[in-house]
This record gives structure tokens, C-alpha cells and sequence, in this order.
């Protein structure tokens, strides 16, 4: 079995453990081990970085361009013979890319982060597509939702049947892009939609997100768009739950005037969010709930400080109890954890 060396290491743990315990024989623990051979270089994470880095670099490109006036300035007057062929060009290519990394992806399935970059193409030149049609048909009303729902259903398509982790990333910030945008609409582009700010719509949107991600979970798991589905779903909810822990279900021009005592109790909802995210991590071995617990946390406390804490409490004072409550949680876990190993 070929291991990297992280591997390498906890499987060699894992089979002293049971010898130790008896599970296995000296024997058995020799022939297992000798099983294991470690790779001297990662090439599928070194193959992710490089691809990874490849289409940052095309964004940066694609940035470039849009800020030099004069090169778009030629562009838009090659173009401007008809505002059809500045829609229909970058639709074109995209549904090239699209078919492209399909056909790849049928015949070569080996081929993983390639393909995806392929189909990122074909992400971004529908975008440029959907950013004309909107050039087009803009009325002055502001209604630019339905484009944001046009991307949705093209990336969603694309990222289930394609299995593309990276398209349905999009999908995921197009239909976060959407909401958004309809409500605002909907609102007059007032603070409040039902009674909501932006930042308690989000937190439901988040929420539905996940219970949407835990639903169908069986169905993304399938199409390998599991994990990122609920890395956005938690994104989105722990983002919100922040700025509410900073601004409430206040108007902006309205939160000036708002005490400190009356946004503590978002404070400490989004306080409870991480531990309660970090306590079913503990009991799930759930790694990206444990980081987006301990993260968020760790937000929440830097930003309770610089609010109640930067010109009242010696900065010294403030982190020796943090410290001081911190290792009181990890004596009391730890406790359990030696206990557990005791019974064992």
C-alpha cells in the first residue's frame, strides 16, 4: 500500500496499538507493516496546488484586464458592431469548455483537477456571458437576481452531473448571490426584508443550507459534492452569526446609537453555535465541524475583547484568564480522556 507520510505514521500507531492490546500478533503486526510503502512525493496534492494555482492566476489575469482601460477599450470597440456577438462569444466558449471537460471526463477519468480547471473555463466565460445579457436588458430597475439565478441553474447542472467540486462551489456562491440580491429587490433595497437584516437572513440561509446538506446527503455523497456543500453551508452561517454578534438586527444608521448590553445575546448565540459545533465534533470525529468550531470561537473572543475589553482591561489580565478558563476545559478533558483509557 502506498502512504504519504502522514499516513504512514498513523497506521504504524494504529497496528502497535493492537498489538499492545492483543488484537494482533507479532507476526501479524510484522506482515502489515511491511505492507505499508511511503511515497516520496505527493503528486495528487502537489497536482491540486498546481491546478489550483493555474486558475488563481487566470483570475488575476482576467482582473488585469478589466483594469486596463486601454485594452478594454479595444476590446469593447472590436465588439461594438453588435452587442449579440459580446454575449454569444463568451456563451460559445463556455459551452466548448463544458463539452470538453465532460468528453474528458468520460473518457479519462484519471484525470480529476485537470478537468476541473477545464470546466472552471467554462465557469468563468458564463459568467463574462450572464455579465452582457445583463448590459442588455438593464431597465435601471436593479433586478439583477434572475442572473444570479440563470448562473445557478447552468453551475448546478454542470457541477452535479459533472461531479465538479469547484463548479458546485460556484453554485453554491451564485445561489448565496441570489438570495441576497431577491431579497434586496423584494425589499425596496431597504435594511429589513420580514423584519431581517441582511446578516439574520443569512443565518436562516445558512441553516437551510446545511438541513438541505444533511438531507440529501446520501444523494451529494454519491456525486462527491458532500463536503463542500457543507463547508458553504457552515461559511454562510458562521459568517452571519459574526456580524450579528456585531450589529445585530439593527439598520446600519440605527447602530450607532445601540448599546454593547443589547447585542450581547447575539454575542453569546453565536458563542453557543461554536461550542455546540465543536462538542458534535468531539463525539462525530467530525474534523471541519472541530475547525469551524475552534475558528469561529476564536473570533468570538477577539472580537468580545476589542468591544468590551481594549480600553477597560489590561490586555495582559484579559488573555491570562482566557488562558487560565481554557486549561481548566482541557485538565477536565483530559481527565476524561485518561479515564477512558483506564476502563479500556
Amino acid at each position: 500500500m502506498k502512504v504519504t507520510g502522514k499516513e504512514e505514521r498513523l497506521l504504524r500507531r494504529a497496528l502497535n496499538e493492537w498489538q499492545q492490546e492483543g488484537t494482533l500478533t507479532a507476526d501479524e503486526h510484522q506482515r502489515l507493516a511491511g505492507t505499508l510503502h511511503r511515497v516520496t512525493m505527493d503528486w495528487q496534492r502537489l497536482s491540486r496546488y498546481a491546478f489550483w494555482t493555474a486558475i488563481a492566476c487566470v483570475i488575476i489575469a482576467i482582473g488585469s484586464l478589466f483594469s486596463d482601460s486601454e485594452l478594454m477599450a479595444r476590446i469593447i470597440e472590436f465588439f461594438a458592431f453588435s452587442s449579440l456577438a459580446r454575449i454569444g462569444l463568451p456563451a460559445l466558449l463556455a459551452v466548448l469548455f463544458y463539452l470538453w471537460g465532460f468528453s474528458r471526463q468520460r473518457r479519462e477519468r484519471q484525470w480529476h483537477y485537470s478537468t476541473e480547471a477545464i470546466l472552471f473555463l467554462g465557469v468563468l466565460f458564463t459568467a463574462i456571458a450572464l455579465w452582457q445579457l445583463g448590459e442588455r436588458l438593464d431597465n435601471g430597475s436593479g433586478h439583477i437576481a434572475p442572473l444570479f439565478l440563470a448562473g445557478c441553474a447552468i453551475y448546478g447542472l454542470v457541477g452535479y452531473f459533472g461531479r465538479s467540486g469547484l463548479v458546485w462551489l460556484f453554485f453554491l456562491l451564485s445561489l448565496g448571490n441570489w438570495f441576497g440580491a431577491e431579497t434586496g429587490y423584494v425589499s425596496g433595497w431597504g435594511a429589513y426584508w420580514l423584519g431581517m437584516n441582511y446578516p439574520v437572513r443569512f443565518l436562516f440561509f445558512g441553516g437551510a443550507l446545511l438541513a438541505l446538506c444533511w438531507g440529501l446527503r446520501s444523494l451529494l455523497l454519491a456525486r462527491h459534492l458532500y463536503t463542500i456543500s457543507k463547508a458553504m453551508g457552515l461559511t454562510y452561517l458562521f459568517i452571519a452569526l459574526w456580524i450579528m454578534s456585531i450589529v445585530g438586527n439593527y439598520d446600519i444608521d440605527n447602530w450607532y446609537s445601540v448599546t454593547q448590553a443589547s447585542l450581547l445575546p447575539w454575542a453569546l448565540l453565536f458563542a453557543v453555535a461554536a461550542v455546540l459545533c465543536i462538542y458534535i465534533s468531539l463525539k462525530t470525529d467530525d474534523g471541519m465541524l472541530r475547525g469551524f468550531g475552534l475558528t469561529f470561537l476564536a473570533i468570538n473572543l477577539y472580537t468580545r475583547y476589542f468591544e468590551y475589553f481594549w480600553d477597560a482591561m489590561n490586555k495582559v489580565v484579559f488573555f491570562l484568564i482566557l488562558a487560565a478558563s481554557l486549561a481548566v476545559i482541557g485538565r477536565y478533558a483530559e481527565r476524561i480522556w485518561h479515564a477512558g483509557r483506564a476502563d479500556r
